[in-house]
């Protein structure tokens, strides 16, 4: 595991896994939407995932749920804006959740620290020029189109080796743009245009997605696939709220296979599993 260049001193020499914790300022996530809308309580959100362990609050305006729809940009800036900006005000290191090179833009302006785009770059043509011109990391995830579609998309001849070739040609892509891959973190994409199995597969297979030679960023925070491998003896899904010892699980499970970071709704459970891969793993 290392860190990628550009993050805040304080974030660069942690010798562990990172706890991002995410904050939702929208109506409509899959999760948690609507509960932290008002710019008010998103702060107050933030300030308590950070006390509870988050190295990093990643703020998010616009909902990638399957079969979401794009809000203007206006809606989104509006939604973020206030919350990075006290959060920065307060010290707590910020990533802005977006797709858009100008709501990027007028995050990092502010402070944020970290670019995550679940697009990879692929949503807004003015992504990668952007990112070309500034010091911030970028985390580029796995994306094949739109949450309108995305579930379509799940076709693949070989799920680890599809998913592992489509991201290193997103590097290309912004290593031509003049992106720093240094700079550059990768996500999976875990239940963007993929199926449980495909989930599951890419999980058992991290060492693949590290061999790609970027830091790797997992986000299975009450997903889908953890909901059905919980469901009853009916075979419904477990409930959101009852899908989070599984996404402990995997976050121990990933830090203690060098995973550089781990995206998750409520950080204090997460943050002590990082806590016991590192003192299983042994001195560095």
């Amino acid at each position: 595991m290392r860190h990628p260049v550009g993050l805040p001193r304080d974030l660069a020499t942690l010798d562990r896994t990172v706890v991002m914790g995410i904050l939702n300022v929208t109506p409509d996530s899959f999760s948690d939407g609507g509960r932290w809308h008002d710019a008010t309580d998103a702060i107050k959100r933030g300030r308590l995932l950070r006390e509870a362990g988050a190295d990093i609050v990643d703020v998010g305006g616009e909902s990638t749920r399957p079969g979401a729809e794009r809000i203007p940009e206006a809606e989104e800036l509006a939604r973020v804006l206030p919350v990075v900006e006290a959060l920065v005000a307060d010290a707590v290191p910020v990533s802005i959740d977006t797709m858009r090179a100008s709501v990027a833009a007028r995050c990092v302006s502010l402070g944020a620290c970290i670019v995550n785009d679940v697009s990879g770059g692929q949503a807004d043509p003015d992504m990668l020029p952007f990112l070309a011109g500034v010091d911030v990391p970028y985390i580029a995830m796995h994306w094949r189109g739109p949450s309108t579609i995305m579930q379509t998309l799940a076709s693949y001849d070989d799920v680890v080796s599809d998913v592992c070739r489509e991201i290193d040609q997103r590097l290309w892509a912004l290593q031509s743009a003049g992106v720093d891959l240094d700079r550059v973190v990768v996500d999976p994409g875990l239940g963007f245009a993929k199926d449980s199995a495909h989930n599951w597969a890419l999980l058992r297979d991290l060492d693949a997605l590290m061999a790609l030679g970027r830091p790797l960023l997992l986000g299975a925070s009450r997903k889908r696939f953890l909901g059905e491998l919980l469901a009853d003896r009916d075979g419904q899904p477990r409930p959101l709220e009852g899908r989070e010892a599984a996404g402990d699980a995997i976050t121990a499970l990933a830090a203690a296979a060098g995973v550089w970071g781990v995206r998750v709704h409520e950080v204090a459970a997460s943050h002590d599993a990082v806590m016991v891969a590192r003192a299983w793993a042994g001195p560095s």
